[in-house]
C-alpha cells in the first residue's frame, strides 16, 4: 500500500443543520392562567385593617383589651357569676346546705363591697355611702368624678349591664324557688336581691346626682358671662338638663 494513499476516500461532510425551532416552546402545554392585576386604591389598606381589627377586638378578650381597668371589670363579673354558679350547682357537689349557704353569702358580700367601693369608683367614677350626722339622722352621700374626665365607654357600658342584669337573674331564681316550693333557698335569693338592688339603686342615684351637678355647673358657667340674656340662657339650660336627669 502506498503511503500517499488517503485512508478515507470520501470527504467527511458536516451534518445538515436544521432550522432552529421558532415560536412558543411550550405551545403544547396548557396556557398559563392570566394574573388579575391588583389595583391599589387609597384607603383600601385602612379599610382592610379596620375589618381585621374589628374581628380581633370582638368577644370577651376584646372587651378586656379595650377596658381601662380590666382587673376591676373582671372581679365585678367574677363575684356575681360565681355566686349564681355556686347557688345553682352546689347540690351536685355537696349535700351540706350550711356550706353551700356560707359560700354563696360570702361571694355576695364580697361582690357588694367590691361593686360599691372599687368597681363603681374605677369604672364609672361613682361612689355612695350612708352617713349618720351628730343628730342621729342618716343621709346618703354621693361622690362623682370630674366631668372633664369621662369614664371609658366600655367600662361604663359593662358596669351598667352588670348592675341591672344580675338583679333580674336573682329575681327569676326567686320566682323559680317559690314555684318549686324550695323554702330553704328563698332566704339566700332574698339576700342576693337585697345586695344587688342596693347597689343598683345607690349607683342610679349617684349617677343622677352627678348629672344634676354637671347641669348646675353648666348653668353657673353661663350665668358668669353676665347680662340678662346670659342669665336667661343659663336658666333654660339648667332647667332643661335637670329635668332630663330628674
Amino acid at each position: 500500500m502506498s503511503s500517499s494513499m488517503p485512508l478515507l476516500d470520501n470527504t467527511i461532510e458536516p451534518d445538515e443543520v436544521n432550522d432552529l425551532p421558532t415560536g412558543n416552546i411550550n405551545a403544547s402545554a396548557k396556557p398559563a392562567t392570566q394574573r388579575v392585576p391588583v389595583v391599589l386604591t387609597p384607603g383600601g389598606g385602612a379599610a382592610n385593617a379596620g375589618t381585621s381589627s374589628g374581628d380581633t377586638e370582638s368577644g370577651i378578650a376584646g372587651i378586656f383589651r379595650q377596658s381601662a381597668h380590666p382587673v376591676s371589670l373582671f372581679f365585678l363579673f367574677f363575684f356575681r357569676v360565681s355566686a349564681i354558679v355556686v347557688y345553682l350547682l352546689c347540690g351536685f357537689f355537696t349535700t351540706n346546705y350550711v356550706l353551700s349557704t356560707v359560700i354563696v353569702v360570702v361571694l355576695l358580700a364580697m361582690d357588694f363591697w367590691n361593686c360599691r367601693n372599687v368597681s363603681g369608683r374605677t369604672l364609672v367614677g361613682l361612689r355612695y355611702w350612708n352617713q349618720v350626722d351628730d343628730d342621729g339622722e342618716s343621709y346618703w352621700v354621693f361622690e362623682s368624678r370630674d366631668p372633664s374626665r369621662p369614664a371609658n365607654p366600655v367600662d361604663s357600658r359593662m358596669f351598667w349591664i352588670a348592675l341591672y342584669t344580675f338583679p333580674a337573674l336573682w329575681l327569676a331564681l326567686l320566682i323559680v324557688s317559690i314555684l318549686k316550693l324550695s323554702a330553704s333557698f328563698i332566704p339566700i335569693v332574698v339576700l342576693a336581691l337585697v345586695f344587688n338592688l342596693s347597689n343598683a339603686v345607690g349607683f342610679t342615684y349617684a349617677d343622677r346626682d352627678a348629672k344634676q351637678k354637671w347641669a348646675n355647673q353648666l348653668g353657673g358657667g353661663w350665668a358668669g358671662i353676665g347680662g340678662l340674656g346670659s342669665q336667661v340662657l343659663a336658666g333654660v339650660v339648667k332647667n332643661s338638663v335637670g329635668r332630663v336627669f330628674r
